[in-house]
């Protein structure tokens, strides 16, 4: 595979003609002059090119995996961690405020307000709703503390074969980011129902919560997830996803705000022929840590599942991780599936962590691969534009417009589009004057393809 300028390529596995196309679909996605981006997984071997490799899991049981301990809702099950771990060596964990310690006062304030869809029903529930924790158990400590400090829970109903023409909106917004504060969410999308989601996150606030996720079959659904906090907060989120047999769901996560944002997500199937496309945006400026980490759990044949996150970082301090982690089961024959992250360095100073990981129990499968891709500016890109009169500010701003722009439209809901060029947008406005990333800049990422 060839690398796209400035981003250094490792560790490639392809052969003949795959290789060749592998490369034609890497090359597409470098920015043409006119700013366009390309998009997409590019073609993955065949199922006879696969090499079964185990990591220790049984085919029916919890992955057996640092990445991924099993869960349980009791907090005394899961260690207060130390940053030696594997989960947790790339965040920084004073800065989360004594979420991972239960060292937290409980005296924040989050206000949940909800603008749903004609057909959707809201409930708030108590911790006793037989729902709650039947799609997601805590993974790790925040999350047990999450689960073990909320009081209350939403529970947003989408009854089968409905379909609403308006998203549903949950919007969270912190009011008193001084102590913790806690959430439980609860989305039942009903079998043959259709509906577009978003939880958007707002204001101040040290904030750890759970997200279930409950798609009937053959329901087609996409959650946004927007994380716009004011500069001064702290979010840790964990959202768990089942998708039942025949369903589609659209995940996104877009990320801008906060002092310090990890979010989780994880994925299993509920049956065969579900899909799953995740998509994720998040720009981080000086001093920000933006962490986001994917789990696909392919524990049903015939499921399919393609994951696209982009980033850009600017600033000294800057920090972002992106961790990709996909299991295919013993029993999960004639799966397709795919993730790919690349991250945009717009100045010196910051940093990009980029790990995908690929877990294979059996080579009767479709297709499955990975790559990642850290690096600055193309300086080529940037002096076509300015030989045509372009001032460098201008050129920078349409070389990230072009970054983000077709993933931008793959979220396919018109209601947000605007809003994240506008962020992006006023992202690159603190940038104005910065010098670019220089050839020197720390590329903690790498190029990486691997297929199966």
């Amino acid at each position: 595979m060839r690398a796209t300028p400035d981003m250094p390529d490792h560790d490639q596995i392809s052969t003949g003609e795959e290789a060749a196309h592998d490369r034609a679909a890497v090359a597409s996605q470098v920015l043409s002059p006119d700013t366009g981006a390309a998009a997409g997984p590019p073609a993955t071997p065949a199922a006879s090119a696969a090499q079964p490799h185990s990591h220790g899991a049984g085919a029916e049981s919890k992955p057996a995996s640092h990445l991924h301990p099993e869960g349980s809702f009791d907090l005394a099950d899961h260690p207060v961690p130390n940053g030696r771990e594997e989960v947790w060596r790339f965040t920084p964990l004073k800065r989360l405020r004594g979420l991972t310690d239960s060292s937290a006062a409980a005296t924040g304030k989050v206000v949940v307000d909800i603008d749903a869809a004609p057909d959707v029903r809201v409930e708030t529930v108590g911790r006793d709703d037989q729902r709650l924790g039947s799609v997601y158990s805590p993974g790790d400590r925040v999350s047990a503390q999450a689960w073990t400090s909320f009081t209350s829970a939403t529970v947003l109903t989408v009854p089968a074969e409905a379909r609403p023409q308006t998203p549903t909106v949950v919007t969270v917004r912190g009011e008193v980011g001084d102590g913790a504060s806690y959430g439980h969410t609860f989305v039942d999308v009903e079998p043959y129902a259709e509906a577009v989601l978003i939880l958007d996150h707002v204001g101040s606030a040290t904030f750890a919560d759970n997200v279930e996720v409950r798609v009937g079959d053959g329901a087609k659904v996409t959650l946004v997830s927007v994380q716009d906090w004011a500069d001064d907060a702290v979010h840790a989120g964990h959202q768990a996803l089942r998708v039942g047999r025949d369903a589609h769901v659209k995940h996104v996560v877009v990320t801008f705000g906060g002092d310090l944002v990890r979010l989780q997500t994880q994925v299993e199937y509920a049956g065969p022929g579900g899909e799953v496309e995740a998509l994720g945006l998040y720009f981080a400026d000086s001093d920000q840590h933006l962490e986001h980490r994917l789990f696909v759990d392919h524990n049903a044949p015939h499921t399919k599942s393609n994951v696209e996150y982009k980033g850009a970082l600017q600033g000294k301090g800057a920090h972002t991780v992106w961790v990709g982690d996909v299991l295919i089961r013993k029993v999960a024959e004639g799966i397709q599936t795919y993730e790919h992250n690349r991250n945009l360095m717009l100045t010196d100073g910051c940093r990009a962590d980029s790990v995908p990981n690929l877990e294979i129990e059996t080579g009767e499968i479709e297709g499955a691969g990975h790559a990642s891709a850290t690096g600055r500016f193309d300086d080529e890109q940037l002096f076509y534009l300015q030989a045509r009169g372009i001032p460098v500010d201008e050129a920078r701003r349409l070389v990230v417009h072009g970054f983000f722009a077709d993933l931008v439209r793959h979220v396919g809901v018109p209601e947000l589009r605007d809003r994240l060029m506008r962020h992006v947008e006023d992202e690159l406005e603190r940038s104005a004057g910065l010098a670019p990333a220089s050839s020197g800049a720390t590329v903690a990422g790498s190029t990486r393809e691997v297929g199966a």
